[in-house]
């Protein structure tokens, strides 16, 4: 196991640095060095890594979002309200209806395995926009117009929604009825999981400020371990009350972080947001490289060029949906194109269920599974890319 992490970090590192030095995002040489080392290619990680792969990507995952809520000035996000909320849920139904409507005719699978494919294709990665948004607010591109908040906001909500629509489609497919109390669940999670979160934030704020007024003064690094804790036992509260009510614990994660920076003094919120900022360092490269890890490129041969033709048909139809949402905004083109761009990548969410349909012994789950894989192949470079090359050109910077 440990050669295996000295693999993915050290590898992945320098597979970064090499797109880096290349004019290329770093996702790119560490989705790569993920493949090239993973059980489909050269086979190279241990068993062990990757039975624990999932945690360990909701672990990184947590520490970035942590980072974004520690950077999110709520302030700004309620001027956009409004888009924030669409962008949750619009562009991935626009791109569920796409393959509803052209995958049996381009890709030969029936409705209602369309459906399946449509939720496990449509949800944006958090991995690879989150990062990014929180660089723009700390770098004050966009941040007049609450861009990167906005977007933030929107692509935390958006897998909740795609992932309660992929249950119950899946559902569907296996000879079940859709299940109403799946959907009713949406609202619930958003609203519970903000809810729990906030209450955390509040009592670790308590915690921190009674410490400081009786001298026993908490170093910053300790508040990390400790805010670290609180965000794993909030995820495991979702786990917990699975089935007796929803919880979204992503959610949550980010109201704490979000209510931390509210209540504490800006040089505390802002350290404790660099702290993170460094940890994310080492997360980044576990988290796609192991992403990668889980892409069986074999699949992407099976998957040919009808599966390019639907993916890049639903990409268009989805982008409609994202500017819908920006409709009499104060967003110019070249803004609304930026958020188009923006929720193009995928990775994270296709890695972790596109192959559940093929486990669970569907028909459809093989053409799921290929066209999961190269759509995490075309868009999350494609994504990741474009972000870092018009984010200066589409967004103002805020002096």
């Amino acid at each position: 196991m440990l050669t295996s992490l000295s693999l993915i970090i050290l590898a992945g590192l320098a597979m970064g640095a090499v797109c880096a030095k290349l004019k290329l995002p770093k996702i790119i040489g560490m989705l790569a060095t993920g493949i090239i080392l993973g059980p489909y290619v050269l086979d190279l990680l241990d068993p062990t890594i990757l039975s624990v792969s999932a945690e360990l990507r909701k672990i990184a995952l947590i520490i970035i979002l942590l980072k974004a809520g520690l950077s999110l000035d709520l302030d700004d996000l309620k001027k956009v309200g409004r888009p924030a909320v669409l962008l949750s849920f619009v562009p991935a139904s626009c791109e569920i209806i796409a393959y509803i409507v052209f995958a049996p005719e381009i890709l030969g699978v029936t409705k209602a395995e369309a459906a399946v494919m449509g939720a496990v294709l449509s949800a944006v990665s958090p991995a690879v926009v989150v990062p990014r948004m929180v660089q723009y607010i700390d770098t004050k591109w966009g941040t007049k117009k609450a861009i990167p908040q906005m977007i933030m906001a929107g692509a935390s909500c958006d897998d909740i929604f795609v992932i309660v629509l992929f249950t119950t489609f899946l559902g569907v497919v296996q000879g079940g009825n859709a299940n109403i109390k799946a959907f009713a669940d949406i609202p619930i999670s958003i609203l519970t999981g903000v809810t729990a979160g906030c209450i955390m934030g509040g009592l670790l704020y308590l915690f921190f400020e009674t410490a400081y007024a009786r001298k026993n003064y908490v170093r910053n690094s300790m508040k990390v371990i400790i805010i670290l804790g609180a965000a794993f036992l909030l995820n495991s509260i979702e786990e917990q009350l699975d089935g007796i009510v929803a919880v979204s614990g992503l959610l949550a994660v980010v109201s704490m972080a979000c209510v931390l920076k509210k209540k504490s003094p800006v040089f505390v919120s802002k350290r404790l947001s660099e702290k993170f900022g460094k940890l994310w360092l080492a997360a980044e490269v576990v988290l796609f490289v192991l992403v990668g890890a889980a892409v069986d490129i074999r699949y992407t041969v099976v998957a040919g060029f009808s599966s390019v033709v639907m993916i890049l048909t639903a990409l268009l139809i989805r982008s409609a949906g994202v500017l819908l949402c920006t409709v009499k905004t104060e967003l110019s083109w070249k803004e609304r194109m930026f958020c188009v761009i923006a929720y193009l990548p995928k990775a994270t969410v296709q890695a972790a269920i596109g192959a559940v349909p093929l486990a669970a012994g569907l028909p459809c789950g093989k053409i799921v599974l290929s066209v999961a894989v190269m759509a995490i192949v075309i868009t999350a470079p494609l994504g990741a890319l474009g972000m870092d090359c018009s984010y200066k050109k589409l967004l103002e910077k805020e002096n």
